[in-house]
């Protein structure tokens, strides 16, 4: 581990990461952490030894050349960052790397003792996958907790996905085994779509965070550039009538699995975030 100096005390800090490869279709959930790195103007904490759990035929090191002209080797790592989140009175730490090769347990535990170090409450960790989902409808994004009561708490499910996992799945686990509260937010890329970037996913886990901490993110232009990815796999999608019908199909299927109460929750979350943008809180009973 790779520590960096004058990192102050943190205000009830939560964690929220995010790794390239399995874990990320789409690249939507790496693209989220780094948003949230650009606009929360997040501070260097520490970097994982690539040495330790990355195999460099499979990951290969970068070679770049500054203005001055001296070269530099960029080594693939999983690096941690901090931020102090205005008006919330909180403090976040961000992790972004590459799934690890090698040595995942002793990976996570590295990564889980830097949290501890650093006073984090909760982890969040996001993931996207692919899925048969219609670029034209809202990207889902599903919730989860391997604690009951975390679950009942934050508004996710309780996780009973059986199957293969990846470094997102082993280090929720991990966390919950030694005491960290943790949640997973996943987005759905649509399969026929899957080659980076994918705005619209990272637009939809950025308000799954929102909503989980009761914060509101700078977006940017990230909404504008979802509306051009969606209008342009909407003109690919018309060059192509196989294409066109096989997008119909899921919006059908789609539309008719939605129910209207779910439509309505919708509706109301969206509310919520208009109002934390405007600085208000969401209206209570007797406001």
């Amino acid at each position: 581990m790779i520590e960096l100096e004058g990192v102050p005390e943190l205000v009830d800090p939560v964690l929220i990461a995010a790794f390239e490869g399995w874990n990320d279709a789409g690249e939507a959930a790496t693209g989220a952490v780094e948003h949230l790195e650009r606009v929360w103007d997040a501070s260097p904490v520490a970097a994982i030894d690539p040495d330790d759990y990355y195999d460099f035929q499979v990951n290969r090191p970068m070679v770049s050349i500054d203005d001055d002209g001296t070269r530099h080797v960029t080594w693939p790592t999983t690096r941690l960052s901090w931020a102090r989140l205005p008006g919330t009175g909180r403090d976040v730490v961000l992790v972004r790397g590459i799934e690890p090769n090698m040595r995942w347990r002793a990976f996570t535990a590295e990564v889980l003792a830097l949290a501890s170090d650093l006073g984090v409450e909760m982890v969040v960790t996001l993931g996207a996958l692919l899925a048969d989902a219609p670029h034209t409808r809202p990207i889902p994004v599903t919730g989860s907790a391997t604690d009951a009561g975390l679950a009942r708490q934050l508004g996710v499910e309780v996780s009973t996905y059986e199957g293969p996992t990846g470094i997102v799945g082993v280090l929720q686990d991990a966390a919950g085994r030694v005491g960290m509260p943790a949640v997973s937010l996943w987005a759905a890329v649509p399969h026929y779509v899957a080659q980076p970037p994918s705005p619209k996913a990272t637009l939809a886990l950025l308000r799954g965070v929102e909503d989980l901490l009761d914060l509101s993110i700078p977006l940017g232009e990230l909404p504008e550039d979802a509306r051009a990815w969606e209008h342009g796999v909407d003109e690919l999608a018309a060059e192509d009538s196989e294409v066109a019908d096989y997008v119909r199909g899921l919006e059908e299927a789609k539309d008719t699995a939605e129910l209207p109460e779910a439509s309505g929750e919708a509706i109301a979350k969206e509310f919520e975030r208009y109002l934390r943008r405007r600085g208000d809180g969401p209206p209570t009973a007797h406001g």
